[in-house]
């Protein structure tokens, strides 16, 4: 197969952290091209360098056979070479239409041949099946169909190369298999995809060939018909990844947390609760499974003080909650690893050190006078202590947390969340966007965490997260409870069709 490109000995350094090192990358015309790697490994920097928004160290690119300088973004696209981001790149008070033509080249001048445009991205959208309303505001659309005005918006703009950066961290399963039908259709005509990735079932439907990544350098690159997802795991961490086999307990503890017919917003059905009833014990993680968008969010926020019910009662360690604020959870002893990292869990512009003590700062051990003066020295011992513990891979515990790879920010916020000892933990999508080896050390801690008496809530869009996890599972759809099944030998049809709501 004619090769599109070729990236070689690429190094990248920022200051003496190297990202990349004399990493090399060829991709074919008309395949799908995996990057895997651990969280850190590097990938996204590469690719960034691939797109202009980073210069090489050191390193050539070529295209079809030509060496070229990427000097910008618009750079890339003049060669053919978009990119999808993780974080999608659009103007969310802006139309799909308005996104899609929004800074291209047809775009600039007096006049702008709206109508003509609209015809030429509606046949596109048809011949790839990207189904998408081109007058619908960002802000009313769905994950699934804003990826699908991205990759709409790079192919209008004559992509031939497509990189796909983390595409399924969240989207539905039915979503997932629509991404793939369109990429499936990219190749058809033969246009290349990278597909930048960790969920190694995707990884081994969608790829043709597969480069891993490991601590900035290239491992090797693997036919898909050659490998397996065990020896493709073991190769992205440097090691062999032994199975998890977690026992499943019965809640037989005390309950730390109940709630009783709990309405909220009840009349919608994806952001709403309809007269919920759930209780946790302490010992027992319980797992929520469904869709994304079916209630979810406002379960946590329900349990962690954020929103009040509007009917129902919800009782805390035996005495009911009166007073919903997210302060006096914390002092009952509630954790959140909420299901945003970056909106959510973390001050990007914080160090690591203070966000591990943020929710700690009037503890007499970092302060004094409940929070006006800060114990510096005792902050930072702290922090180093738990990088070591939870292995908090940074430059140092005064890196800003926004610079921190994502498995990384995860930790962060375990960390804080866990060493405060709860009661009560409540994790959000715990493992979204989080590459294998972190998923684990995710998962097992967790598992400690069950172990020492924590009541754990899981909620997840991860079905297989849901069914290794959980000591019990309960399904929601649309706001309601569907049904409760036990964790061990869990009936996975039953729980499918009541997550459809049948």
């Amino acid at each position: 197969m004619e090769e599109i490109l070729r990236m070689e000995h690429i190094t990248k350094r920022f200051g003496d952290v190297f990202a990349n090192r004399d990493v090399n990358l060829d991709v074919r015309r008309g395949e799908v091209h995996t990057l895997l790697g651990e969280n850190g490994a590097g990938k996204s920097t590469l690719m960034n360098v691939l797109i202009g928004l980073y210069q090489p160290t050191e390193g050539e690119i070529y295209l079809n056979g030509e060496k070229v300088r990427i000097d910008s973004p618009a750079k890339a696209v003049q060669l053919g070479i978009g990119m999808v981001h993780q974080h999608f790149m659009l103007v969310e008070a802006m139309t799909v239409f308005e996104n899609i033509i929004l800074g291209d080249k047809h775009t600039r001048g007096v006049f702008i041949k709206k109508d003509q445009m609209r015809r030429e991205i509606q046949a596109l959208a048809e011949r790839y099946g990207l189904d998408v309303g081109l007058d619908k505001v960002i802000t009313d659309i769905s994950v699934g169909e804003q990826q699908r005005v991205e990759i709409l918006k790079a192919l209008y703009r004559g992509a031939e190369l497509l990189v796909l950066d983390e595409p399924t961290a969240a989207l539905t399963d039915l979503e997932v298999e629509g991404l793939f039908s369109i990429i499936d259709k990219l190749k058809s005509e033969n246009k290349s995809v990278i597909f930048i990735s960790h969920k190694m079932r995707e990884v081994l439907r969608i790829s043709d060939r597969i480069t891993i990544l490991r601590a900035g350098r290239t491992v090797c690159t693997l036919d898909r018909d050659e490998t397996t997802g065990p020896e493709l795991a073991n190769l992205m961490i440097g090691r062999e990844l032994a199975p998890s086999h977690y026992e499943k307990r019965d809640g037989t503890g005390r309950c730390v947390v109940s709630l009783s017919h709990v309405d909220f917003n009840k009349t919608a059905k994806h952001s709403g609760l309809n007269d919920v009833t759930l209780s946790i014990a302490s010992g027992e993680i319980v797992g929520i499974a469904g869709v994304d968008g079916n209630g979810q969010s406002q379960l946590a926020q329900l349990i962690t003080g954020v929103i009040s019910p509007e009917g129902g009662t919800v009782d805390l360690k035996d005495s009911k909650v009166a007073k919903f604020m997210p302060q006096a959870f914390i002092l009952e002893g509630v954790s959140h690893i909420p299901e945003d990292r970056n909106k959510m869990g973390l001050v990007g512009d914080m160090s690591v050190k203070e966000n591990l003590v943020l929710k700690s700062t009037g503890d007499s051990r970092f302060s004094l006078g409940h929070g006006l003066f800060l114990k510096k020295k005792a902050i930072r011992d702290y922090a180093l202590e738990l990088q070591e513990k939870y292995d908090i891979r940074c430059a140092g515990v005064e890196q800003e947390a926004r610079s921190l790879s994502g498995g990384n920010q995860q930790k962060v916020i375990l960390a804080r969340e866990l060493e405060a000892r709860p009661d009560l933990l409540i994790a959000v999508h715990p493992t979204r966007g989080l590459d294998i080896g972190a998923t684990r050390y995710v998962h097992d801690t967790m598992i400690e965490a069950r172990d020492s008496g924590c009541a754990v809530l899981l909620i997840s869009a991860d079905f297989d997260e849901i069914l290794e996890m959980s000591d019990r599972i309960l399904v929601m759809f649309e706001g309601q409870i569907m049904g409760e099944y036990s964790g061990k030998n869990p009936p996975i049809e039953e729980i499918s069709l009541a997550m459809a709501g049948k």
